[in-house]
């Protein structure tokens, strides 16, 4: 069963028990819970809906702020409060939140989201290179202590699947110093020149993945 409040669809599970009277519940996942008796036909049911459905918006609303209170995501530098709300779809995204029915979804999405973004990122920054360097074999995996690291023997670079939660600007700055290995595999003066000359601002981008 389902209900049309403010042109969002809400699933209504009932829950049929040996009970005198009838209780109504929104929980977390935003879905309308109402416990009644066995006899108690469809109808009834709805109307009962449509008494209550000032109640049932109060629900929603104090429920969704609940919600907001209890987690958050972050992505591309960006930070949403995530909202669970089983009308929606596909994952969907304002200023300030994210909307999705099911939370587990979001690793999906974010996993999905690491390999696209820093397989386009790749691209765009090695095509900057005037010098000649090898085209990199990609990996990504979480890692506790680096953002990313270059294996020149085998001609790899690595970067850490949480640089997916911070900006563009910060996840080009750490491609562009892995790839920057490749033609100084130190960290010499020589070096930051060329990570430098590829990211003049890389300083501030190192500020804020240190913090």
């Amino acid at each position: 069963m389902e209900v049309l409040i403010d042109d969002k669809v809400y699933k209504v599970n009932v829950i049929r028990k040996n009970n005198r009277n009838t209780y109504l519940r929104v929980k977390s996942d935003l879905g309308i819970y109402i416990t009644t008796n066995y006899l108690m036909p469809n109808y009834e049911i709805e109307r009962f809906i449509r008494e209550n459905i000032s109640s049932i918006k109060r629900m929603i609303d104090r429920q969704v702020r609940k919600n907001l209170k209890n987690e958050s995501f972050y992505y591309l530098g960006n930070k949403y409060d995530i909202v669970i709300c089983n009308s929606i779809k596909k994952i969907t995204f304002d200023d300030d939140h994210v909307f999705i029915n099911d939370k587990k979804k979001l690793n999906k999405f974010l996993k999905d989201e690491t390999v696209r973004v820093f397989n386009e990122r790749l691209k765009v920054n090695y095509d900057k290179f005037e010098e000649r360097i090898p085209y990199p074999i990609l990996k990504i995996r979480k890692m506790k202590a680096k953002w990313g690291y270059n294996r020149k023997i085998d001609n790899v670079v690595m970067l850490n699947s949480e640089l997916i939660k911070y900006s563009i600007d910060e996840i080009d700055y750490v491609i562009i110093h892995e790839l920057c290995h490749f033609l100084e595999f130190n960290h010499s003066r020589n070096f930051w020149n060329y990570v430098k000359k590829y990211k003049p601002n890389y300083k501030e981008n190192k500020k804020v993945l240190k913090e």
